[in-house]
């Protein structure tokens, strides 16, 4: 299997907000109880926080995973030069490339782009509930560094 982890071209661009909001909003949804709607009003928030002149930036990086001449997969990370460490946002491989090695590879191709810049640490959140990409990243060497906690305070209609 050969990949290719590039930078996300402008035409590429509208495809990963359709697919980085449906998931994102899902995924707001399941972890803090929010309505879908609301979820995808918070997840284009998000995006255009991040993002206020589309794929054009010079803080967040947008990539592609590409095999064989096609996107199967999107990597989003934001480096700090001063911590010489950057964050994952979303890592997202197409469910029919998944289990065939495509994410181990792109990890191991971005650890390679960011040594030769100087960057030596890489953060992420992962979903509690994403057991694969647990997986995923305890076996390329991510180690637990704590637990992300939430409490719904309208619970029992209190508020």
């Amino acid at each position: 299997m050969v990949i290719a982890l590039r930078p996300m071209r402008e035409e590429e661009y509208p495809a990963f907000c359709d697919y980085f909001i449906a998931d994102y909003s899902q995924e707001i949804a399941e972890n803090y109880g929010h309505s879908l709607e609301l979820a995808q009003t918070l997840a284009r928030k998000d995006l255009l926080r991040s993002f206020p002149d589309g794929y054009k930036t010079d803080v967040h990086k947008l990539l592609c995973i590409e095999a064989e001449s096609r996107v199967v997969g999107y990597l989003w990370h934001c480096p700090n030069e001063a911590e010489h460490s950057t964050f994952i946002y979303d890592f997202y491989v197409d469910e029919s490339c998944r289990g065939k090695g495509y994410g181990t590879e792109a990890l191991k191709l971005l650890e390679g782009q960011l040594v030769k810049g100087g960057i030596v640490q890489i953060k992420l959140r992962v979903a509690y509930h994403n057991k694969r990409a647990l997986a995923l990243y305890q076996e390329t060497g991510f180690m637990v560094t704590g637990y992300n906690m939430s409490k719904n305070l309208r619970l029992g209609g209190i508020i």
